[in-house]
């Protein structure tokens, strides 16, 4: 068995505890695509993956999440959402089309199982205010709120934002803890279209989580028995006492002339 096959599945058989808690199952990380090259494991924050002698990262196999990549040394720069699963190339952990470079990468700490946050129009916690509860949002215009979300206050859960609507372009993390202001999460404008969780499962790139144990194949709804049409009732046969209709006269005969 490939020894990141065998990393994934000790993975999903370890119990997780239901408090806030870091990782310490490992990411792997390896110098080319299709997981080629040289190979670096960690399991706890990297400011510098150079230091493990990878000159550059081409595919990630996250064995336990969530990670955050960054595209710059020390938690800084571009921002990379990294769940459980495999990325055999750098814009399989970006659709920003920006950066296929990650130089830094730390866990991230799942606040429970509930999710709750408050995004603001305006820097400072004010302006229009909308509250999402336990919900992914692929378009905040499709729930009557702009595209502007200049504050943050991400109450409970962890989140991941995007500057386009279907979770696409550049990504924001927001753990839990207060954004007075865009640069708090290292924004170049006030721009946030969609907003995810992020939980203790694979994310599926069509915008869903994968569950298989729920999601069962339905039964197919059985076809509607036809209704026979209304036979209709036959014709009552004439009484002894009712006159029987009279025959047609016959045809009156020209008289000679």
């Amino acid at each position: 068995m490939p020894r990141s096959r065998w990393l994934l599945e000790r993975a999903s058989r370890e119990e997780l505890k239901p408090h806030t808690r870091y990782w310490n199952n490992p990411v792997l990380l390896f110098e080319f695509e299709n997981f080629q090259g040289c190979k670096a494991e960690f399991s706890a924050e990297c400011k510098d993956v150079t230091e493990k002698k990878l000159e550059k990262v081409g595919s990630v196999i996250v064995v336990s999440g969530p990670w955050a990549g960054y595209d710059r040394h020390g938690f800084t720069g571009e921002q990379f959402i990294l769940e459980k699963g495999e990325y055999p190339r750098w814009d399989t952990w970006t659709n920003s089309q920006n950066s296929d470079t990650l130089l830094s990468l730390r866990p991230l700490k799942v606040d429970g199982d509930e999710h709750k946050v408050h995004l603001y129009e305006n820097p400072g916690f004010t302006g229009r205010k909308m509250e999402i509860v336990d919900d992914d949002v692929p378009s905040l215009w499709g729930h009557g709120f702009q595209d502007r979300v200049a504050s943050v206050k991400s109450l409970s859960g962890t989140w991941v934002g995007y500057m386009y609507p279907g979770y696409r372009g550049r990504q924001f993390i927001f753990e839990r803890g207060d954004f007075k202001h865009w640069n708090d999460w290292e924004a170049p404008s006030p721009q946030i279209q969609s907003i995810r969780r992020v939980r203790d499962m694979q994310w599926h790139k069509r915008g869903c989580f994968l569950d298989l144990a729920s999601a069962k194949t339905p039964a197919p709804t059985p076809a509607p028995t036809p209704t026979p049409a209304p036979t209709p009732a036959p014709t009552p046969a004439p009484g002894p006492g009712s006159d029987p209709e009279p025959a047609p006269a016959p045809p009156a005969t020209a008289g000679a002339s």
